[in-house]
């Protein structure tokens, strides 16, 4: 069996993850769930250390990466996070690959892949920082700064400035402008999610990703949850999903 642990403070992310693992690495036996820094520390000084690690890079009480500063792991780690930005530090604390939230079935399955070359093969886990670099750190000059509109027989482009938000429905994708105006892109909000800059937009939910600009209130609409209020406003309720609420909120504060 491998032996696996979790370092996650989120409980759907958590109860996400280990069903994928259920169903794409049924030789998994997880260890623990430890949900702060201070328990996982703690954790891996009084433990053997386990086969393999997914840590969740945002936690209550800080960033995983200070637990692999205090304690050095002969195990590899896959970190999860919600930005590409985290990418660098994470590949030097001994990572082996890194998940987006929410965590896909074919991202997850490449990881384990990853892993059981490495496992079977005792490789070096170290990765080379400049390759990775290339790989997932995207340069702010390359997002995208404009869309190309398709309506009809016609063809506009509109500025990415200019947009509020985006949204799908009923299997087509949106941009709202700043002055109300509707219009169908291209993409899907996946695919949108790397061509616009992370630090202006955020994905609250499957439907949105949102502007920061365009908020104009937030309400606390359960225990890990909020609804946000849009300008121009939504015919939908935009709530962020529990799995993006730490990740929400951290980049409110603009981390």
């Amino acid at each position: 069996m491998i032996k696996v642990l979790i370092i996650e403070d989120e409980v759907a992310a958590s109860k996400r993850l280990q069903k994928l693992l259920a169903e794409l690495m049924p030789d998994a036996a997880i260890t623990d769930i430890i949900v702060s820094i201070n328990a996982a520390v703690n954790w891996f000084k009084n433990n053997q250390h386990p086969d393999l690690v997914f840590a969740d890079i945002h936690l209550a009480d800080g960033s995983s990466f200070e637990i692999f500063k205090q304690v050095k792991l002969d195990c590899p780690v896959i970190f999860i996070t919600a930005y590409d930005q985290y990418a660098l530090e994470a590949f030097k604390h001994n990572s082996i690959h890194y998940l987006l939230k929410p965590v896909k079935k074919e991202d997850l399955t490449e990881a384990i892949a990853k892993f059981r070359k490495m496992h079977a093969s005792k490789a070096n886990n170290n990765i080379d920082i400049e390759k990775m670099l290339m790989s997932f750190r995207q340069p702010a000059a390359n997002y995208k700064e404009r869309f190309i509109i398709r309506f009809g027989e016609h063809i506009k482009t509109i500025e990415t400035q200019d947009i509020a938000y985006f949204y799908t429905e009923n299997k087509a994708n949106y941009a709202v402008m700043k002055d109300g105006k509707r219009y169908p892109v291209d993409h899907n909000l996946d695919e949108l999610e790397t061509l616009i800059n992370p630090k202006s937009f955020f994905r609250i939910n499957r439907q949105f990703i949102i502007g920061y600009n365009s908020i104009t209130e937030m309400v606390s609409y359960s225990k890990s949850r909020v609804l946000i209020k849009l300008n121009p406003p939504s015919k939908f309720e935009t709530i962020v999903s529990t799995e993006r609420s730490a990740a929400f909120k951290s980049w409110l504060a603009g981390e």
